[in-house]
């Protein structure tokens, strides 16, 4: 069977979760702390050296990494994809932007504040992250006020790779009342059967 080792908290974890939930593909998850440590034993090295999840295991032994690469992989001939190559790249657009201007200031700071208490000593750095990651709400909400979904009318991977860290934005200080597009399309998600919650 399909093995996935993470952790449902982290939104890079649960939205390789969603989506298998959508698909209704049959999956052992297997839990990893990594706070604990144990993404970085030598057993779970030899399946991702990295040392990070979420991680999967293919019945035939290969693993995969990455939660983009990972939706990208499940999602090919499905809804959740497209056949036109202009909406495929669009969704790889959102992809990364979610990678590299989204969860290293919205994830980042629900860490800080959510996880460790907001510790005095990094105070400064969670401030800082606020702007950026207000800049990437702006964007996510200014496109959701044109169209229902990221890339037009059908929930691809693109709105499930945004969706896990912007719907627990508030646990690191976004409020999501400034972005009414966001908070619509939360609810169209969750409305969605097959539809599983973070916790």
């Amino acid at each position: 069977m399909l093995k996935v080792y993470g952790d449902i908290q982290s939104g890079n974890c649960y939205k390789v979760k969603l989506l298998l939930s959508f698909l209704d593909i049959e999956h052992e998850w297997l839990h990893v702390n990594i706070l604990d440590g144990e993404s970085q034993t030598r057993e779970f090295l030899q399946k991702n050296p990295n040392g990070k999840i979420p991680t999967v295991e293919f019945s035939d032994g290969r693993f995969l990494s990455e939660s983009n690469a990972i939706l990208t992989y499940f999602s090919e001939e499905t809804d959740y994809s497209s056949s036109d190559k202009f909406d495929r790249a669009k969704i790889a657009q959102w992809l990364f932007f979610e990678q590299y201007s989204h969860e290293p200031f919205i994830a980042v700071a629900r860490f800080i504040q959510y996880y460790l208490g907001l510790p005095v000593e990094r105070k400064a750095e969670y401030e800082a992250l606020q702007i950026g990651g207000h800049k990437a709400l702006a964007l996510i909400n200014e496109q959701l006020s044109l169209t229902p979904y990221l890339v037009g009318e059908q929930l691809s991977i693109a709105d499930i790779a945004l969706y896990a860290y912007t719907h627990v934005a508030h646990q690191g200080g976004f409020d999501l009342a400034l972005y009414p597009s966001i908070e619509a399309w939360c609810q169209r998600i969750k409305s969605r059967p097959g539809y599983i919650a973070m916790a």
